[in-house]
């Protein structure tokens, strides 16, 4: 509802005060301050090159590919539109549509195609784009993560999977007979984190809808009055081979992007917003959570 009357609002603005023009371009300016530099791919390349061992590096070059894509686009485009604004150049109908949705603080459609699945309004999403850079800046210039924040991944499924590719070269199993087992390390947080497991990884930056994680008694239980999200604790992901899943004690939790839990199937086979079910320990039948909805997000919406 609230789109609607964004989109049906007047374009042109009267009395004191700047211009619609002058106020876009000053968000088009500000968005530009904020937009970080694209990654240079080569030297990325050369100092993770592809390794056998280390199907991380693989992960951290296809991550770098995705995000650059995004980065020079937003670049090119907001340089464009000030120019546009000015009369310089023409103003195409991609560049008024991309206007149009800096002065409503939405994300541009042009920038949503290529970037990574999100429901924030553009000055959260501009940030949160810059905290997924800086994750991978720091992975860059300090080496492998010993905690990583799974959050931050445009494409979370590759990781999931080169986790699972490590631990299989490793021990020289087929990939095929692995599945996570799910340990919850609720007593420390990522900040805490010395080392990386010698199996798996740690990861952090989930949020649980209709329940909360207790840390007193290691269960989901019901959530807080009135608190729509939660965080979820520092988990563990431990490759298991032909892991037998526990059916009582669990619930298996869907973890998606988003918290539209709609997507669609890519052309890789995985679902453009779930990622993977997780295991979180309860005493209640699994029944009383499905009916909650109760799932695990990457990802909210503010």
């Amino acid at each position: 509802m609230l789109e609607t009357i964004l989109s049906v609002q007047p374009r042109a603005t009267t009395g004191q005060g700047k211009s619609r023009e002058e106020q876009i371009e000053d968000i088009a300016s500000f968005v530009q301050t904020k937009t970080p530099q694209p990654f240079d791919y080569e030297a990325i390349y050369k100092q993770y090159p592809t390794s056998y061992e280390e199907s991380m590096n693989t992960v951290l070059v296809q991550e770098v590919i995705r995000y650059n894509r995004l980065l020079v686009i937003m670049l090119e485009t907001l340089s464009n539109v000030k120019k546009a604004l000015k009369g310089l150049v023409v103003m195409s109908e991609e560049l008024e549509k991309l206007a149009n949705s800096l002065f409503d603080n939405q994300v541009p459609k042009l920038w949503a195609d290529r970037g990574f699945l999100s429901l924030k309004p553009l000055a959260s999403w501009t940030e949160d784009l810059n905290n997924r850079i800086n994750f991978l800046q720091t992975w860059i210039n300090e080496g492998t993560p010993k905690v990583f924040w799974i959050s931050g991944f445009f494409f979370p499924q590759a990781f999931i999977t080169g986790t699972l590719q490590n631990y299989a070269r490793k021990h020289i199993i087929a990939i095929d007979k692995l599945s996570f087992e799910f340990k919850m390390l609720d007593d420390i947080t990522h900040h805490d984190v010395k080392n990386r497991p010698d199996d798996g990884c740690y990861i952090y930056g989930m949020f649980l809808e209709g329940a909360k994680w207790n840390p007193q008694s290691h269960m989901i239980e019901d959530p807080m009055p009135k608190e729509l999200y939660s965080d979820l604790p520092l988990m563990h992901l431990i490759p298991v081979a032909d892991r037998i899943a526990p059916e009582l004690g669990i619930y298996n939790c869907p973890l998606y992007k988003v918290v539209s839990r709609a997507g669609t199937l890519s052309t890789t086979g995985h679902s453009t917003n779930f990622v993977m079910f997780m295991e979180l320990v309860t005493v209640r039948n699994e029944d009383v959570w499905i009916r909650a909805g109760v799932a695990a997000f990457l990802s909210l919406r503010y």
